[in-house]
């Protein structure tokens, strides 16, 4: 029950893990509800989203100890990949917002809320929000504690399912009632996890999915 090898204590972790996240998203959705936005709100959402972004990093360093992976480098070695993912993560998200613009494409349920309350203290609140802090846990949630627990085995058909996996739970956490957002939703969350495994660093996911939430946030 004490190390990541237990399937029972692996799955009361991502339970809480699970509820950890629901409490700052709740926290969000309240916030951003506000207009306009009142400091105690944005005090809760401080404290709230502080805490378990430290309590995410403590038990993903934690846990990281009792998996024996085989490295090919870090985001910042890998310089050649991090070019090539930061220019197709940003070409998909502008073309995505270009298509909503021509009303191809249905708004996201936050730029819909946003509209209604549209100011400058909302949008950087969301931009902190919805471009850092939720991407940054939804990569712990859907990428690193998901591989360590479930998909650990060295095999194509595993880090194929694990990747599929992460790409639908990715759309699940970022829900919207369109099923084309959700399919685009999943092929953003598909392509952070793999960028995981073939750095075996949970730095590129991260990075990746703060982009894509910045770049939504400000073409919104």
């Amino acid at each position: 029950m004490n190390t990541p090898a237990s399937r029972e204590g692996n799955l009361i972790r991502y339970i809480f893990y699970i509820i950890g996240y629901l409490m700052v998203a709740g926290v969000i959705k309240l916030v951003a509800m506000n207009s306009p936005l009142h400091l105690w709100d944005l005090i809760l959402f401080g404290l709230v989203s502080l805490m378990i972004l430290l309590f995410f990093t403590y038990r993903f360093n934690r846990e990281q100890r009792y998996f024996d992976r085989e490295f090919s480098g870090s985001w910042l070695n890998n310089f050649s990949l991090t070019i090539i993912l930061t220019i197709v993560v940003t070409a998909l998200r502008i073309f995505v917002s270009w298509l909503q613009s021509y009303a191809r494409l249905r708004l996201y349920g936050f730029q819909t809320i946003y509209l209604r309350h549209e100011s400058v203290s909302n949008y950087w609140f969301m931009l902190v929000a919805l471009g850092v802090v939720l991407p940054i846990l939804q990569e712990f949630l859907i990428t690193g504690f998901l591989f360590n627990y479930t998909f650990r085995r060295n095999t194509l058909m595993t880090a194929l399912e694990g990747i599929l996996t992460s790409g639908i739970l990715y759309s699940v956490l970022n829900w919207q009632a369109s099923p084309l957002l959700l399919l685009i939703n999943a092929l953003f969350g598909a392509i952070f996890a793999w960028s995981y495994l073939h750095t075996q660093t949970l730095w590129m996911p991260i990075y990746l999915a703060i982009l894509n939430g910045i770049i939504l946030i400000i073409m919104t």
